[in-house]
């Protein structure tokens, strides 16, 4: 009967240090992933949180601003600082591929479609951080924001 007693509380004994020292490397595993470089952010944003994030980062060169509508459309008026990458050519996901992917980018097309198209391909090419102007430059100029004339 006294081995039988001691056996349960050798066990008990074992149950509990495994479970202790089980419990404490995941504790580890948790605190080393949390030390990592942030999750991905892709999200659709409205025209004034655009522009807001766009002042936040006017001095910042891992901020860039892609209008991905044609190279006519972008002529006609686009957002200050953008650079066109047509959505049309046949180079566009390649063009894409080849930007750094560490930069912060908040792309655009004239109703939001195709930048929302772009988003996910930006979001399968491993970026990390890629913003989409909810309805496009229509919507943007809707609400009486800034557009750069070509000079056209």
């Amino acid at each position: 009967m006294v081995k039988v007693k001691n056996l349960r509380i050798v066990t008990l004994l074992l149950l509990i240090a495994s479970f202790v020292l089980v419990s404490g490397c995941v504790q580890r595993q948790y605190d080393i992933s949390r030390s990592e470089t942030p999750a991905p952010l892709f999200k659709n944003i409205a025209p004034r949180e655009a522009h807001a994030l766009m002042q936040d980062n006017q001095d910042n060169p891992g901020f860039i601003i892609i209008d991905v509508r044609t190279p006519q459309e972008f002529g006609a008026g686009y957002i200050e600082g953008a650079v066109n990458i047509d959505y049309y050519s046949e180079t566009f996901k390649d063009q894409l591929d080849r930007l750094d992917k560490n930069k912060a980018y908040l792309v655009y097309c004239r109703t939001g479609r195709r930048s929302g198209i772009a988003l996910g391909m930006a979001k399968d090419l491993g970026f990390k951080e890629v913003y989409n102007l909810s309805g496009g430059i229509v919507e943007w100029e809707a609400e009486g924001l800034p557009i750069a004339d070509s000079g056209n």
